[in-house]
Parts: structure tokens; C-alpha cells; sequence
């Protein structure tokens, strides 16, 4: 049996009711998000590791996260407007996300002006939804082609051109801004673009109709409740973790933890994106010069100075320059 058209699909979506099954999905990558941001504050609070969200496996599962809350976005925005936009409907959606992004960058520059959420995962929700209106009505198989350049595109296309701050959201710099919640258009478009083809071919399969016809039990009730308050649950749930966490820190502190290797840890972290001879090289360097200057203690002081924050650079740069030239020395 041949596929149908992307049209003729669209006509077979289920055309009354929620699809359960997605808001379960959407509910279960929300508890996910809950979990890593819990680990995540445990960590900045000194409980487990430093760095420990930034390597390993807990790096790849915050990037699975997003990348299925992202798919779930691109599903959603076919199954909504697929048939056709319901411009009233999409704009009071699209307001709802963009005024919470911009809250959340408010919020996040007061608390944490160092690694504030410019441009997080409701900012590139806002923006992704807005763009993928463009390709609701293509073919599937078009789609998908332009998921994969998408997130190829960081692979290829870095350059310095973007290193100025108002190209950051696009995601091509040469190297990634500091952010605590950093979700640029490439590659994270393509996730939606990716959900956006996979529920047209989900709906010309029949697919989608069989699945919106499933009804699961009881157990389901809290998961598809969340789901179907995606946005409340979002900008919740980390206000109250934190600060579960922070109550905790008053009444039981965590053990001190050694600054060295804290450091190492945590500068590291964000020094993700060059590979991980240079990271070591550069950290340790920064690492010996802090101690030789007797500044650490400044450093975890959190000193927001602009003197400070100008030696910090300097030494930054000095540091970078001495593992390059260590590192071309090697290769030769």
C-alpha cells in the first residue's frame, strides 16, 4: 500500500480528543527534565561531585532529554495546525512560551549573571514553533532531509562570524557562550523538525489514527496531567526543587569538598567545547596560577567585579595561548 500525500494525511489525523500516548511521552520527558535539574542543584549546592551534570552519561541524558521534549514539540505543532493554522489559537500559545522565556532570562541574569538563560529551551520552543509553520504542509521525506542538515549544521558551519552576542541564539559560534540552560536553533531545530516528519509519516501509515484509539489505565492519570501542563510544570518545578535543596543545605550543609580538584572539574565543564587534551592542558594551567596568585579563595568568593572579571579574562587568554603553543609544539 503506497503512502498518501501529506494533504490526504492530514485528513486521517484523529480529528477529535488529545492523543494520549503523546501526552504521556510529553509527561515522562518532564519528569526526566526534573530529575537532572535535581541532580543539578545537588551539585551546585555541593552534595555530589562538581561538573558531575556537565560529563559522561549525565550529559547525554540531558541531551536526550531535550531532544525528545523538542521531538514532542515538532509533533504537536503538526497535530495542532497540520490541517490548518489556527492563527488565534498559535499566537496565544506562542505568547504564553515567549513571556515565560523572557522571565526565566530576567530571573536567571538577577541570580546567575554569569551563566544567565539567554536563550534556553523555551526560548528555542518559541522560536522552533514559529519556524516550523514552514513546513508543515512539505513532504515528509523533505522535512527529514532538512532535520539532518540542521543538526549537521554546527559541524560544518562554526565560525566567528557569530562570536558577537547577538548570534548567540543561532548556535554557530565558535565557541559556546557560558549559559546554565544553553539550546541555540542549530542543531536543536532539527529535533522538532525531526518530530514534524516523523508525525506526518505516523499519520500516513494509520499509524497515528491506531494510537489515538489506545487508552491506558489508572497508572497513566498523573503522567498525561503533567504532560497536558507542560509549561506550568516547567517553570515550577525547578523554584521548588532549588529550593528544597537549599533548605536542606540550611539544616544539613554538604561536607566541603577539595577546591582543587573542584575547580579542575568545573572548568572543565565549560571548557566542552575544544577537545580534551586541550581542556586539561588549559585547566590545569589556570589552576596553578590561580593557586601560585593566591586568588582561588576569590574566585569561589564569586567576586563580580570588573576588575576582577578583566584579570580573569586576561589570565584565560594567557592560559589559552600557552596550551596552543604546547599543543602545536607537540605535533611537531
Amino acid at each position: 500500500m503506497s503512502l498518501q500525500t501529506t494533504s490526504e494525511a492530514v485528513q486521517d489525523a484523529p480529528k477529535r480528543g488529545r492523543i494520549v500516548a503523546i501526552d504521556i511521552l510529553r509527561g515522562i520527558a518532564l519528569i526526566a527534565m526534573a530529575s537532572y535539574h535535581f541532580t543539578w542543584d545537588l551539585e551546585n549546592f555541593g552534595y555530589t561531585t562538581p561538573g558531575l551534570t556537565a560529563f559522561g552519561w549525565w550529559k547525554l541524558y540531558a541531551r536526550c532529554i531535550a531532544s525528545t521534549f523538542l521531538f514532542l514539540v515538532g509533533v504537536s505543532l503538526f497535530l495542532a495546525h497540520g490541517r490548518q493554522i489556527r492563527w488565534p489559537g498559535f499566537w496565544k500559545r506562542f505568547a504564553m512560551v515567549a513571556a515565560a522565556a523572557i522571565a526565566i532570562s530576567a530571573i536567571t541574569y538577577i541570580a546567575t549573571p554569569d551563566g544567565f538563560i539567554f536563550f534556553g529551551i523555551l526560548h528555542e520552543i518559541a522560536l522552533a514553533s514559529l519556524l516550523g509553520l514552514a513546513f508543515l504542509r512539505l513532504p515528509a521525506l523533505l522535512t527529514a532531509i532538512a532535520a539532518a542538515a540542521v543538526i549537521a549544521a554546527p559541524y560544518y558551519l562554526r565560525s566567528e562570524f557569530f562570536d558577537h552576542p547577538a548570534l548567540w541564539w543561532v548556535g554557530l559560534s565558535a565557541t559556546n557562550p557560558r549559559s546554565n540552560d544553553y539550546v541555540p536553533l542549530f542543531p536543536w531545530f532539527g529535533a522538532v523538525l525531526a518530530g514534524i516528519a516523523a508525525v506526518k509519516l505516523a499519520s500516513a501509515s494509520g499509524f497515528l489514527a491506531r494510537l489515538g484509539t489506545w487508552m491506558p489505565g489508572g497508572w497513566s492519570k498523573p503522567l498525561t496531567f503533567i504532560g497536558r501542563h507542560s509549561l506550568a510544570f516547567y517553570l515550577i518545578h525547578q523554584p521548588v526543587l532549588f529550593g528544597s535543596v537549599w533548605l536542606l543545605s540550611q539544616v544539613m550543609p554538604a561536607a566541603p569538598q577539595d577546591k582543587d580538584a573542584g575547580f579542575l572539574k568545573a572548568c572543565q565543564a565549560s571548557c566542552e567545547q575544544q577537545d580534551t587534551a586541550f581542556c586539561s592542558s588549559y585547566c590545569g594551567c589556570m589552576l596553578d596560577t590561580l593557586k601560585a596568585e593566591g586568588s582561588l579563595d576569590k574566585l569561589y568568593g564569586n567576586d563580580q567585579s570588573s576588575i576582577w572579571k578583566s584579570h580573569l579574562a586576561d589570565l584565560a587568554g594567557t592560559c589559552t595561548a600557552e596550551t596552543q603553543s604546547k599543543m602545536e609544539g607537540g605535533q611537531q
